[in-house]
């Protein structure tokens, strides 16, 4: 499929106009990762050490997506929305930072265009969702088969009104901060600090895939692959759009999925 790059240039090239100083920029990248998914990493290679620490196999073990965070339900409707909004601060902050040389952040990620290019990236990124999402659902399946992935439980969310809203949001805060900092913010600092593509994709793709060692290091290394996918994507053409959508497919199959699909299926496919 044709995609059109973001306006004229490569929004994923340096831009050099007013652009502050290489130790500047070094020290920006890494205050941001540490507020955002930089932290999540240190914590999931932690957490995948403390797995192998334990007792209980790996594969016995189980980790909740969407937990409950309160026993009254008005409170953990409040706390929900509380947990999705400060995730997207990070975002935020990156849109500022992009944007703070004069250049819009939303024309450096690709995030501007024709209604025609809009919908060129509807169409990429559901494409994308079901290329990554059929291996995805694979690798999980083979991880649990050999005792390596944990158990993952994609909703703890009690039976309320509000549940399915929650996790459609939560679904697309995570497509959003992902993509945003991993690929997006990331690739385009670590070019305009002069890094090679090929040394920028590794770099993305390792990220992606540290924060989700908590999973086990068989789904961790299905988001390597994923996020070099992801991050060659944007450095040739350009566009976020089309990564926040498939990954916002991708998080709402997995995250509504299991409540609806029959439990027989869930069972034969070792996701219940």
């Amino acid at each position: 499929m044709d995609i059109a790059p973001a306006d004229a240039t490569d929004a994923a090239a340096p831009h050099d106009a007013q652009l502050p100083s290489r130790r500047r920029l070094r020290a920006e990248v890494l205050i941001v990762l540490g507020l955002s998914l930089g932290q999540s990493a240190i914590y999931a290679i932690v957490k995948l050490a403390y797995r192998y620490a334990q007792s209980t196999p790996v594969g016995s073990q189980s980790t909740q997506l969407n937990p409950s965070r309160a026993t009254i339900d008005v409170f953990d409707l409040i706390y929900q929305v509380l947990a999705i909004v400060f995730a997207l601060v990070p975002v935020v902050l990156a849109l500022y930072l992009l944007s703070a040389q004069g250049t819009r952040a939303s024309r450096v990620l690709g995030l501007t265009g024709p209604a025609r290019a809009w919908w060129r990236d509807v169409g990429f990124g559901a494409l994308l969702a079901a290329c990554i999402g059929l291996p995805g659902l694979g690798v999980y399946y083979i991880g649990r088969a050999i005792g390596q992935n944990v158990h993952i439980d994609t909703s703890g969310l009690p039976s309320s009104w509000w549940a399915s809203t929650v996790l459609l949001t939560s679904a697309a805060a995570a497509a959003i901060l992902e993509e945003t900092i991993v690929v997006g913010y990331l690739t385009t600092r670590l070019r305009q600090l002069n890094w090679a593509i090929p040394a920028v994709i590794i770099a993305s793709a390792l990220l992606r895939g540290s924060y989700h060692l908590y999973q086990g290091w068989p789904m961790a290394l299905g988001n390597v692959v994923m996020g070099a996918v992801f991050a060659w994507v944007f450095t040739k053409w350009g566009r976020l759009g089309p990564l926040i959508l498939a990954h916002f497919l991708l998080d709402f199959v997995s995250f509504v999925g299991p409540t609806v699909a029959p439990h027989s299926w869930l069972v034969a496919l070792g996701l219940a």
